[in-house]
């Protein structure tokens, strides 16, 4: 009888036990889900906040004759996923011609008469306001064999505008340059003042544009500080490397007037010009 006391106390005993264990591990599982649903949104907030991060574009130019470099920048993952164009063919001595056009000066006819004489395709990345201001240039360039892209309706800065707000920004230009010129399609676009997200590439991708970045550039769009024909000539020339895409503002009279021996100097040394239609090779 002693025994059969001892034996229930027992298991009296390892039922509590189990009873104990089977509560710790429930409350271990309760607390690890409750863990595991507060951090859910921490991560999807930081998942929104990297698709959000504003980069302003920017390169190490090209000197020597070496390749400019977007390695140190931070962004060149996004770029090269979202398969935006930075370099063309770094194999081949091609450059590719490219000015945006935020407002007029009075130089663009000059430069479209020198692309013209030299038979040079160059794009013409464009906002609402010189849609609306020019549509006579925008004809020409287009009936000249030009390209016309997208520079947004009104020049915002496309990290922090919202998916809807992007979509109607290059709706309304490439709706306008439709309207107006023989153009039928539009499927590039460059970044208003090169600020963009990883956010910002992947929208516009989806709505069918390629996002136009460069490899050579100088401070030309300030009309308060031009220094002249050769120093835009030695600008662009210093930088020229084979895949270059080159970015010009059409405001600058520098530009206008250099543009003609930077068109000779570069054919001389071997270079051809090609419409972005023709890059069929991207390199980052």
């Amino acid at each position: 009888m002693h025994i059969i006391c001892m034996e229930t106390a027992n298991t009296g005993n390892m039922l509590k036990r189990s009873e104990s264990e089977t509560v710790k591990r429930l409350a271990i599982c309760l607390l690890t889900f409750c863990l595991l649903a507060a951090c859910l949104p921490l991560h999807a907030a930081a998942g929104q906040a990297q698709a959000t991060q504003p980069y302003h574009y920017g390169f190490k130019k090209s000197k020597n004759g070496q390749l400019p470099s977007i390695d140190e920048e931070g962004f060149k993952d996004i770029v090269q996923q979202n398969e935006a164009i930075f370099l063309g063919d770094t194999s081949k001595k091609e450059l590719y011609l490219t000015f945006d056009n935020g407002y007029e000066n009075g130089y663009t006819a000059k430069v479209l008469d020198v692309l013209k004489e030299k038979k040079v395709p160059a794009i013409f990345f464009v906002t609402g306001h010189y849609v609306q201001d020019q549509p006579e240039l925008l004809k020409r360039m287009v009936a000249e064999g030009h390209l016309i892209g997208n520079h947004s309706w009104s020049h915002p800065d496309m990290s922090r505008i919202s998916d809807s707000q992007l979509k109607e920004e290059l709706d309304k230009v490439k709706e306008a340059v439709t309207r107006i010129t023989d153009q039928k399609d539009m499927k590039y676009l460059r970044p208003p003042r090169g600020i963009f997200s990883k956010r910002s590439l992947e929208q516009s991708r989806q709505l069918g544009y390629t996002n136009v970045f460069w490899s050579v550039a100088y401070k030309d769009w300030d009309t308060n500080s031009q220094r002249g024909a050769e120093y835009a000539y030695q600008q662009v020339m210093g930088q020229l490397h084979p895949g270059a895409v080159i970015l010009l503002h059409s405001v600058s009279r520098d530009n206008a007037e250099a543009l003609g021996r930077i068109i000779d100097e570069a054919r001389r040394q071997g270079y051809e010009f090609k419409s972005l239609d023709q890059l069929t090779v991207k390199n980052y």
